[in-house]
């Protein structure tokens, strides 16, 4: 199965230090929703792997976290792509949870729910935790400069071996392009 697993707020939409706590507080980062379209018509299945601790911070609840991945998926299906699952944490940092990335968790659950091994799997995020929680997974972390990125690129050690792009579409367009490895 070719895979590729994404990080929601800061890859896909713009992030907010406030938390997207509403449909309407979410909005697209340019070029992420075509570059969706693109992976998917390249017989690639995206899935989502979100840490969504303003459930936890109770500043929202499942209910309106489902709202706002419908609006998603709704905005993705207009420019022709699909989400094939939406995996997320709703714990916040204190909880000691399993699923909450840098932990393993998710990616875990989309092993088991895909039956697929991540070995090879491109999982693309915009911060530590997500290149953490990927390595762990034994699948290939990319970072992206949107959302928190460009901070993650300046701050953080041990980026030497994952590759960085300006966002979702040039990641999408160095796969496509035949500039990084695919596996099957």
């Amino acid at each position: 199965m070719r895979l590729v697993i994404l990080d929601r707020d800061g890859v896909i939409n713009e992030d907010s230090d406030a938390y997207i706590k509403s449909p309407d507080e979410w909005q697209a980062i340019p070029g992420s929703l075509e570059a969706i379209a693109r992976l998917v018509h390249a017989d690639f299945h995206v899935v989502v792997a979100t840490n969504q601790s303003g459930i936890a911070r109770q500043l929202f609840n499942v209910d309106m976290l489902n709202r706002i991945h419908s609006r998603m998926i709704d905005e993705i299906h207009h420019k022709g792509g699909e989400i094939d699952a939406i995996f997320f944490c709703p714990h916040g940092p204190n909880d000691h949870c399993r699923c909450r990335k840098p932990n393993i968790g998710l990616f875990e659950e989309i092993a088991t729910r895909l039956k697929t091994n991540l070995s090879g799997t491109y999982a693309v995020g915009d911060s530590l935790r997500d290149i953490e929680a990927a390595r762990a997974a034994q699948a290939i972390p990319v970072l992206v400069k949107t959302g928190k990125g460009l901070r993650t690129l300046t701050k953080a050690s041990g980026l030497d071996s994952v590759a960085v792009f300006d966002d979702l579409a040039a990641f999408t367009s160095a796969l496509l392009g035949g500039g990084l490895a695919v596996t099957p």
